[in-house]
């Protein structure tokens, strides 16, 4: 049973704002077109607020033998045209990405953070 206020709320954009629920799904694809995958979740840092990663289903057929790649945020930039997130990175450089297999528990600790983050080479941002 879905309450008043999920009911009630609209599942729109604005130019700067998006709903979690249209993100989860949605493409993520190379600068030339290419789909890599897909947003699977949105982890977001309850002190800041900031959205951390995006989760990306990555490999397998049809959803099986995926792996989920935590991906951070700030890596992906939506692209309209192309109705979905890109992400500048070779096969080879994403395989050996940090990522974790379906059903296993994602560790979140401040270390696997840091191991994200210096993998793609960015600073911690306080998360």
């Amino acid at each position: 049973m879905q309450s008043s206020v999920a009911s009630a709320t609209p599942k729109q954009e604005t130019h700067s704002l998006i709903a979690s629920d249209k993100v989860e799904g949605t493409k993520v694809r190379r600068p030339n077109g290419e789909t890599l995958g897909e947003i699977m979740r949105v982890m977001i840092d309850k002190k800041t607020g900031q959205v951390a990663y995006a989760v990306m289903s990555f490999g397998g057929f049809l959803g099986i033998g995926s792996d989920f790649y935590p991906l951070p945020w700030d890596q992906l930039t939506y692209n309209p045209k192309l109705d979905a997130y890109e992400l500048d990175i070779t096969e080879e450089q994403l395989r050996k990405a940090p990522k974790f297999a379906k059903g296993a528990a994602p560790d979140w600790s401040p270390a696997e953070g840091k191991r994200i983050r210096d993998y793609y080479n960015l600073p911690m941002s306080g998360m």
